[in-house]
């Protein structure tokens, strides 16, 4: 049985939107795959520079995309990084034609595995598994992953921070859906959880990786100074909970229904992140640097594209807790606030809102 050291407990699920319908995932993330780009030469630069395969002991190459989704960014990615490490080993002398690769899509089991399947590539130069799952907590076998990657996922708790539900806690959480604009108690609450949380994922991806083996990670951020309130995701959920205490106001919610409703996502920063994976021990820091994620964008990003980005990713956390009879209103009254305030979007901070994070396995016999 699992512990607490591998392991979080009382885990939600929250996928995103299946299917390929005009709210799907499928058909709405291209803000993260923008935001992947702009990471590709650096992930070059990682396997090329760190990533030491002459320390592999097989042909038999297996890679990992933590919260992959539905696609089709997961399949970009992997096969960029495929396309990397094999210019590596060319790079080595190595003979990159007798490579056999393995990924492993891993999401949630409620993810829309059926969807990410039928998607996937016909000409690709590896053999496919779906791992259904939380990344809260083991997914593999000890040292059997050559490579992991996570982007856009880890900014997801593992469950909502239990003071935030409690009226006679200082972190109550009452007429707000999340910490951005919220007290400091608040948002300590969500702190204290992303750590538990970041220390179980650390721990359980140090006891998969093999020796040498690296995770990249691509992780929404605060950079130093900047409060969320200023930032798009911040300045998104402070509109969204807006949306909803309007509906309060209008009778079609009651209060006690937004009082008790959190978001379970955390936006952390680079000290937080560095100090997180130094606690673990068994991973080294290979690079760790804060970067504008909009930087391949060509223009502002539209009112809609916004809302309609968010509606994909939260819905499902919607429908749970109000019904999905409110679904269309809530996310209709979030476009119109995205167009009302479209100014504070288009102004908003955005250098420095994606963590670049490169960790490789050390050897604990060293």
């Amino acid at each position: 049985m699992n512990n607490n050291n591998t392991t979080a407990t009382m885990q939600q699920s929250f996928p995103m939107n299946g299917g390929d319908g005009p709210h799907s995932y499928l058909n709405n993330s291209h803000l993260q795959r923008q935001a992947n780009n702009a990471s590709r030469a650096m992930i070059e630069e990682a396997i090329a520079k760190k990533l030491d395969v002459r320390c592999f002991l097989s042909n038999s190459l297996c890679l990992a995309d933590l919260g992959c989704s539905v696609g089709p960014n997961t399949f970009v990615a992997m096969q960029h990084i495929i396309d990397a490490i094999e210019n590596k080993y060319l790079a080595q002398g190595l003979k990159s034609q007798e490579l056999e690769f393995q990924v492993f899509f891993n999401d949630h089991a409620a993810n829309d595995f059926n969807t990410l399947f039928a998607s996937l590539p016909d000409e690709r130069r590896y053999l496919a598994a779906g791992v259904p799952g939380s990344f809260h907590g083991r997914l593999f076998p000890e040292s059997s992953i050559h490579f992991m990657f996570s982007s856009h996922a880890l900014h997801w708790l593992s469950k909502v921070p239990a003071e935030l539900l409690d009226k006679n806690s200082p972190a109550w959480n009452r007429g707000r859906i999340h910490c951005t604009s919220a007290p400091d108690e608040v948002s300590h609450a969500y702190a204290a959880q992303f750590e538990k949380d970041m220390e179980i994922f650390l721990s359980a991806r140090a006891k998969e990786l093999v020796v040498g083996g690296m995770i990249v990670l691509l992780i929404s951020a605060l950079p130093t100074g900047i409060p969320a309130s200023r930032t798009p995701i911040g300045i998104l959920f402070d509109l969204l909970g807006s949306s909803l205490m309007d509906m309060v106001k209008e009778g079609l919610l009651s209060e006690d229904q937004v009082d008790s409703f959190n978001m379970p996502v955390y936006i952390t920063s680079l000290e937080q992140m560095k100090s997180l994976v130094e606690r673990n021990g068994h991973l080294s820091t290979e690079r760790i640097e804060l970067m504008d994620p909009t930087s391949k964008h060509v223009g502002p990003v539209p009112a809609k594209d916004y809302a309609m980005n968010f509606r994909a990713g939260m819905e499902g956390i919607f429908s749970q807790h109000f019904g999905s009879r409110i679904v269309d209103e809530v996310f209709d009254r979030l476009y119109k606030k995205t167009v009302e305030f479209f100014h504070l979007l288009k102004s908003s901070h955005k250098e420095g809102t994606q963590l670049f994070v490169v960790l490789r396995r050390k050897n604990d016999a060293d």
